[in-house]
């Protein structure tokens, strides 16, 4: 399975915005990629009043992703915000598939940490959520999602032998060191890929960010079932390509059984 990040760093402007999407899923085309993997709010970045620009999955933006995942024949995962209830959004992940399909994932585990507390403006999910690319079930988690390891161990229970989780993970002493940590031992609990990627760090590139929200480290990673890291970037928005390789998802499994051997407790 060939998978695509695309490490970018969101603006106000959901429509400049998708100019990026749009760039990113042609290169993940040329690279015959079957998913491409955006981070947490791709549609439009934290730190501003997330209700006017929320949108139903069917809405313009996200129909201009489903369109975008036709086109090039890649599907696609990447943040979006979706109505909730009364003034409230949700955060939720778009995945829109190359034969026209869009489901969503709204993220159950809502940020309401150092200080920033999601829920004040934002409905949390419910239910997991995992879809099948090539042959393959992938599980969606996202940003904070990533501190709770029984939602991936559902997501493999349910037969994900890959699970992606998009972040806008905010920076601060520690916290790349954390994100990293966190991706490989999600890898671990549940020996299945785990795809991590986030926003870019403004800093990278010379921006400020007055609103003192969540926006990005950068450090997207992809952990193997083993929890080694088989790919990795740095803090400025970036791209690449990693061949997955499936069958170390069994083997592992055959060597450290510990999706069955896990005790309820």
């Amino acid at each position: 399975m060939r998978i695509a990040l695309g490490q970018l760093l969101s603006t106000y402007d959901p429509p400049q915005n998708l100019e990026r999407v749009a760039d990113l899923t042609r290169r993940a085309g040329e690279d015959s990629a079957d998913l491409l993997v955006l981070p947490e709010a791709t549609m439009f970045a934290f730190g501003r009043a997330l209700k006017d620009v929320a949108e139903p999955l069917d809405g313009p933006w996200g129909t201009a992703v489903s369109d975008l995942a036709r086109k090039h024949g890649v599907a696609i995962v990447a943040g979006m915000f979706t109505p909730g209830n009364g003034e409230r959004v949700r955060n939720t992940t778009v995945i829109a598939l190359p034969d026209g399909t869009v489901r969503g994932y709204s993220k159950i585990h809502l940020f309401d940490a150092f200080g920033f507390l999601e829920s004040d403006t934002v409905d949390p999910g419910e239910d997991p959520v995992t879809f099948v690319v090539g042959g393959t079930t992938v599980g969606v988690a996202t940003c904070y999602d990533i501190r709770f390891p029984r939602l991936f161990t559902r997501l493999a229970h349910d037969g994900a032998l890959v699970t992606v989780v998009g972040a806008s993970w905010g920076d601060g002493p520690g916290k790349a060191e954390q994100w990293e940590l966190l991706a490989r031992a999600r890898a671990l609990d549940t020996t299945s890929y785990v795809v991590a990627v986030g926003q870019a760090n403004p800093l990278a590139v010379g921006e400020e960010n007055p609103e003192n929200a969540p926006r990005g480290v950068g450090h997207s990673l992809v952990a193997a079932p083993d929890g080694t890291v088989v790919a990795s970037l740095g803090e400025a928005p970036d791209y690449t390509v990693v061949d997955l390789d499936l069958d170390l998802v069994e083997r592992t499994r055959k060597s450290i059984p510990v999706l069955k051997n896990a005790q309820e407790l």
